[in-house]
């Protein structure tokens, strides 16, 4: 669904990390793990930025964003009120229902965004999610365990370095915390994606981050080789489950 949307706040969490909540309709958002697609002024593709969270009561949107090149240096300029002309509630999100009473949750770095709906919608279904969020430093951690355990999530943190947390990456967290789940969802960067699919003998799905044209799946832009043939993630994702991805 293509509209306007009006910001309601746009706030820097660390040096490059920031949060936006805006303000418009939110019913073409069906499952957690959906994104946006964003219009930037005088800029030719638009910029896919996933779903934080949502409330359909309130009528509005978070979405968090590193400022990585110049679109969304654009974006951390927004002041409230003003307006952003965006592709609303693409691609096929996370499983709400998995099987398990206790799925793991794992993000990495700004792939940790799109667990918080996750995580608020699996505990309306009755579920008891564990949050895992990894950063290469402390620096680069905005808080968001705080988010989870405000809604009565569990959750961990991980850094490359060891300066907040366990020392390591997300799978380090669960094996010093001896933490065991049956499912696990995931987001974050392609080699941590993988790492996951081949070490975790469990079942799970992943969210991949890539590149858009359309958004929706007219280019063909993002196409991946997946076991049941080649896959726009725009449209057949971006989530995926695990055993359905070639690795190369």
């Amino acid at each position: 669904m293509k509209t306007d949307y009006t910001i309601i706040a746009n706030r820097q969490l660390t040096h490059k990390t920031w949060v936006m909540t805006l303000r418009g309709d939110t019913s073409a958002i069906k499952a957690p793990g959906q994104f946006v697609n964003i219009a930037i002024p005088e800029k030719f593709l638009r910029r896919p930025i996933s779903i934080c969270d949502w409330s359909h009561e309130r009528g509005e949107i978070t979405l968090l964003y590193d400022t990585v090149g110049e679109g969304t240096e654009f974006m951390s300029r927004m002041k409230p009120g003003d307006t952003l002309d965006m592709l609303n509630g693409l691609g096929n999100g996370f499983s709400t229902d998995p099987d398990t009473d206790r799925p793991l949750l794992l993000g990495g770095g700004i792939g940790c965004a799109p667990l918080l709906g996750l995580a608020r919608t699996l505990k309306a279904r009755g579920k008891d999610p564990i949050a895992i969020l990894g950063y290469n430093t402390a620096s680069d951690s905005f808080g968001m365990d705080r988010w989870f355990e405000q809604i009565g999530v569990e959750a961990h943190i991980a850094t490359v370095d060891g300066s907040a947390g366990t020392k390591g990456f997300v799978t380090d967290v669960i094996r010093e915390k001896g933490i065991a789940s049956g499912y696990f969802q995931a987001c974050g960067p392609m080699p941590m994606l993988r790492a996951l699919c081949t070490d975790l003998v469990i079942p799970g799905e992943v969210s991949l981050e890539s590149r858009m044209g359309c958004g929706f799946g007219a280019c063909m832009g993002c196409v991946i080789q997946t076991t049941e043939g080649p896959r726009g993630i725009c449209k057949a994702g971006p989530v995926f489950r695990k055993e359905v991805l070639i690795w190369k």
